[in-house]
Order: structure tokens, then sequence, then C-alpha cells
């Protein structure tokens, strides 16, 4: 039986004429468990996933492509097909994680915790803050003028702005998953050292005169007081992060991959060794020079670091890469003369660039 539909009255439209709009009720937030449900068959898929790679990457490259097992071609789609999938993978699974982390360590609540301490209990915690709070270089003008209007030192706010981007924690994950701890272990400690000796010597420099008038006259909000999320919120949180973070970074780890796999399969040992290594007393300079105009994110830069090592870079030179390309970013850069004066600015790129220098020097003696 059809139903019948009663037609609304023209005296009862508002005025216009126009019907009402309809509004639908919001939908629910999720439970936990329903959360906590999806979250263990996204693990249960994404581990399937992952220990098929090897499988998958030979099909494609040697069984659908018909490719034979040894050429340049092959070696460097067998590296793509392998990789690509393997770096999302991680990507999505540290990101998650991060996502989660994030909503415990906010920009703000930052910003409480570096305010008024000293400055010798200001420098590492600020290093340590930067390595989990999120920050692009988006962020940097609004960060730094909330830090400095609200008492952090100027050299505790650089070693933070130094160490957020540099120290990503997605770049230390996945050096850890590709690499192993030693890696690993070495971006991230001496990541930390060069962001804290840099704001120790900006901080001992005092070039407060340096920073642009209105940054000072600027007031920082005060009003911190955000309710806690639930575990479910910050379930959801994380995965809304996945998808925002994949979907900015997806092309810069396309192109990092596919230019890895290019120097895996088609550029010689000899000559990257040559040309990356050691007994090359310019490597490093010249691995800084290169690294700072190149704009890529840390996942963007792991596979291209991947495919240097493999082919007989010295790992202090590209690890100087690395951090030039996420640690001395031309638009972080570009963003900050807007608090900074010229002169600020140099010393800002020189400090951190020396940082940078000794570090890739004293990893290619000693290892």
């Amino acid at each position: 039986m059809t139903p019948q539909v009663q037609a609304t009255p023209a005296s009862a439209l508002p005025s216009g004429g126009s019907l009402p709009v309809f509004t639908p009720p919001a939908a629910p937030p999720a439970s936990l468990p329903r959360r906590l449900a999806l979250v263990a068959a996204a693990c249960l898929a994404w581990l399937l996933v992952y220990l098929s790679l090897p499988t998958v990457a030979d099909w494609i490259t040697h069984g659908l492509l018909g490719l034979p097992p040894a050429g340049h071609l092959s070696e460097a789609v067998a590296f793509f097909t392998y990789d690509a999938p393997k770096v999302f993978l991680l990507l999505v699974a540290v990101v998650y994680a991060v996502g989660i982390v994030h909503t415990f360590v906010t920009p703000e609540r930052t910003r409480r915790l570096l305010a008024g301490r000293r400055e010798a209990a200001g420098y590492p915690l600020a290093a340590a803050l930067g390595v989990v709070t999120p920050f692009c270089s988006c962020s940097a003008v609004p960060l730094f003028i909330g830090f400095v209007t609200a008492g952090v030192p100027l050299g505790v706010t650089f070693t933070f702005l130094v160490a957020a981007p540099m120290v990503n924690e997605v770049a230390l994950v996945l050096l850890l998953g590709l690499f192993g701890w030693k890696v690993a272990g070495l971006y991230l400690t001496t990541g930390l050292a060069v962001a804290m000796v840099a704001g120790a010597v900006i901080g001992r420099l005092h070039m407060e005169g340096s920073v642009e008038d209105w940054v000072f006259a600027a007031r920082a909000s005060t009003d911190l007081r955000v309710s806690a999320p639930t575990w479910a919120e910050r379930l959801g949180d994380a995965a809304l992060s996945v998808r925002d973070v994949v979907g900015r970074v997806w092309l810069y780890l396309v192109l990092g991959i596919a230019v890895g796999a290019l120097i895996h399969g088609y550029v010689p040992t000899d000559f990257m060794a040559s040309f990356m290594g050691r007994s090359s007393w310019w490597a490093v300079p010249l691995a800084v020079l290169i690294g700072i105009p190149i704009y890529s994110n840390a996942a963007g830069v792991v596979p291209v670091v991947q495919a240097l090592l493999a082919k007989g870079a010295a790992l202090g030179t590209v690890l100087a890469f690395m951090m030039a390309v996420i640690g001395l970013s031309l638009p972080e850069t570009i963003l900050l003369r807007k608090v900074l004066k010229r002169r600020l600015i140099a010393v800002f790129i020189a400090v951190v660039a020396t940082g940078i220098l000794l570090v890739g020097y004293l990893f290619n003696a000693i290892l």
C-alpha cells in the first residue's frame, strides 16, 4: 500500500516560501569495543599482507612482467614492487601509533611544559618533545610565536624547531624497520644532539633583537582547557591521522621509491661509493648542499637513503643528506622569515648545517 504524503500548506511555510531544510541526526560515535575490533582486524590484515610481500613482488617482476632474473630493469622493478607496499604498510602502522600519541602530546601542552623552564632543563625536554609533537613546515610560524610569547627562551624554542622536523618519528620507525636499531639509533641520537647544540649556541648569542618586533607584541593564548578525549575518540583520531598524512605524502613516497629503484637498478656500486664514500672529503658538504633545496618529507627520503646505502654510500654522508632534506627544509626557512630577521635566519642555517656536517664526518670516520 502506497503511503499518503500530506502536502504542507503554504501558510506553514517560512517566509520566502521555501521548504524547511531537513537535517539528519548526527551518527552516534563508534563504541570502544567496535573500534578495538576494527583495529584488531586491520592489524591481522596488515600482517598477512606484509608477510606476502616477497612472494607478490617476485611474481609481479618475473611472472606477470616476465623480466629475467638478472638485469638493470629487473632489479629496479623488483626494488619498487617490494619496497613501495612495504614502506606504505610501515607508514600506516607508524602514523596510526603516532596519531594516538599525539592525542596526549599537543603543541599547546608542549608550549605550557616548556614555558618558564630553565635553559639547562629546557634543551633536552624541548628536543624530546620535538620528536613526539605533531609538526610540519606550515606550523613553524604559529609555534614560534606561541613559544616566544609564552616565555620560552629563544634557544629552547630553536631546539624544538630543529628537533621536531629533523628527528621525525615516521622516519625513525621506517629506519628501524628497514635498517635495524643501529641506524635508527644513530639517527635519533645525532639528530637530538644537533638540535640541542644548535639551540644552545643560538641561546648564548642572545639574538632576541633579531626577532621581528611584532612577535613580542603578540599575546599567547592562555585558554588551554580542553577536555581529554576518550579512548574511542583517540582511536578514531588516529585513523583520521592516517588518512590525512598518507594523503599528503603518498606522492613524495612514490617518487622517493622510484628514485631509489633507479639508483638500485642502474647506478653502479663503484660510482656511488666514490661519489658518496668515506674517502671523498667533499662528499658530506655536497650531500648537505644537495639536500637543502629538496622539498620532501621523511617518508619520501627514506627509500632514497636505503638505495644509497645498498650501493656503497657511506652512512655518515647519507645521514647528512637525510638531515639536510628534513632539517633544513626550504619551505620552513621561508616561513620563518616572517618572524625572524635575516641575521638570525643565517645563524640558524649556519649552526644547523655545521652540526649536520660534523655528524656526517664523525660517522664516516668511526664506522
